[in-house]
């Protein structure tokens, strides 16, 4: 048995598998770290010293810190996490929703001559009033642009 022993790192392409394999695990293992830490800020059901103490826990020793809050809150992380993107989209949901029902925050020229015919179909403006109004909106300046009509007129 007086034969050479070879190992994996002796063979090129094994040695870059092998390197890849630790670098995968080293950025893996930061990204846990980072994950934890966002979840202990996450949680509202914690105290500011628990979440110090998990905090202090999980940098000064990071192996045991990180191992043993995965076993203790590990449930939990993924829940919170499901939670937090529910409440994101519920979120975008409800700006788009908004968005779309209020144009955008620019009423049409449309909505304007709409409205400008309800002003004058209440009698709050005159028919000289609505057309000088109408010509303002169709040439793009609007009906608040010096016309008398607008939030101060309409209510006379």
């Amino acid at each position: 048995m007086s034969g050479q022993t070879y190992l994996a790192y002796d063979f090129p392409l094994l040695s870059v598998f092998w390197s890849m394999l630790w670098l995968f695990l080293w950025i893996m293992w930061f990204v846990l770290l980072f994950r934890i830490v966002v979840d202990i800020f996450r949680d509202d059901d914690m105290s500011g010293w628990a979440k110090a103490g998990w905090l202090v826990f999980v940098v000064l020793l990071p192996f045991l810190g990180a191992f043993v809050y995965v076993i203790a809150r590990g449930k939990n992380m993924g829940r919170r996490e499901v939670a937090q993107a529910r409440a994101q989209q519920a979120a975008f949901d409800s700006y788009i929703r908004e968005t779309a029902k209020h144009g955008g925050g620019h009423p049409s020229s449309v909505d304007e001559l709409a409205k400008l015919s309800e002003i004058r179909s209440r009698g709050d403006i005159t028919d000289d009033e609505y057309r000088r109004a109408k010509e303002l909106v169709l040439s793009g300046h609007g009906p608040s642009a010096g016309t008398g009509v607008g939030p101060s007129a309409a209510g006379h």
